[in-house]
């Protein structure tokens, strides 16, 4: 029996956030309808990751619903793990970086009216881990060469500098006059929004369910099971 993949969200007081993971899920399981599929929250909405683990026999693959490294992928999640001691239990990659993320990123960027030669600030959560800056510079990089190498800076909702309007000033004295803003989140919520605020001309969607990122959460999923098995520990846990 395959192992359960239990995508791990952070959770938001936005009910669209609950209502987006489960239509991502929904086609994730569209796309391998015998795996046993389940949504477990770091906080703030139900069903909690522990209660989740603690129902769950056999083995089960955690796979964050994050963008990047960060604090939650490196504790909280080997911390779940940890608890949930009758689970045989990986931890996958968070989503970012990948090509699969940076397509959905591209893709929301041209709903929303992105044209050639549009510079874009991609606008992230923010941590104060330089692994997930990292990563986000990273992502950003790939949608720059996406988007056929125009400027992409990142930006942040919080933890981190510059914020989505200083981005914003910076490109415009740098002589970018159309300047849009790229959703980096998984869901809507109040980053999301804060940061779509600072776009002067448009703001793209969150990737929400994304085909792209229901392919890539199968691939995180294929990816730790692919692995040997360690034990969990936070320090083991890495994109």
């Amino acid at each position: 029996m395959q192992p359960t993949l239990v995508a791990v969200a952070h959770g938001s007081r936005d009910p669209r956030a609950l209502h987006t993971a489960l239509a991502l899920l929904e086609r994730v399981r569209e796309l391998r309808p015998r795996l046993d599929v389940r949504l477990g929250h770091i906080e703030l909405n139900e069903p909690l990751l522990g209660s989740v683990l603690g129902e769950l026999r056999g083995a089960a693959v955690l796979v964050p619903l994050l963008l990047g490294r960060g604090y939650h992928v490196k504790r909280d999640l080997p911390a779940a793990a940890g608890r949930a001691a009758h689970l045989r239990t990986r931890i996958a990659a968070p989503l970012g970086p990948h090509p699969l993320l940076v397509e959905a990123l591209y893709e929301r960027l041209v709903e929303a009216g992105w044209s050639a030669g549009t510079a874009v600030v991609l606008a992230a959560a923010g941590s104060r881990d330089p692994d997930a800056a990292a990563d986000t510079r990273r992502t950003a990089g790939l949608l720059a060469e996406r988007l056929g190498g125009v400027p992409v800076v990142p930006a942040y909702a919080s933890a981190a500098a510059p914020s989505a309007p200083e981005a914003v000033r910076a490109l415009a004295a740098r002589g970018h006059h159309r300047i849009a803003v790229a959703s980096y989140f998984a869901a809507p919520g109040r980053f999301a929004a804060q940061t779509a605020a600072a776009a002067p001309a448009l703001a793209a969607a969150p990737l929400g369910d994304h085909p792209a990122l229901a392919r890539l959460l199968l691939h995180r999923y294929d990816e730790a099971l692919a692995r040997p098995a360690q034990p969990v520990r936070p320090e083991l846990v890495s994109a």
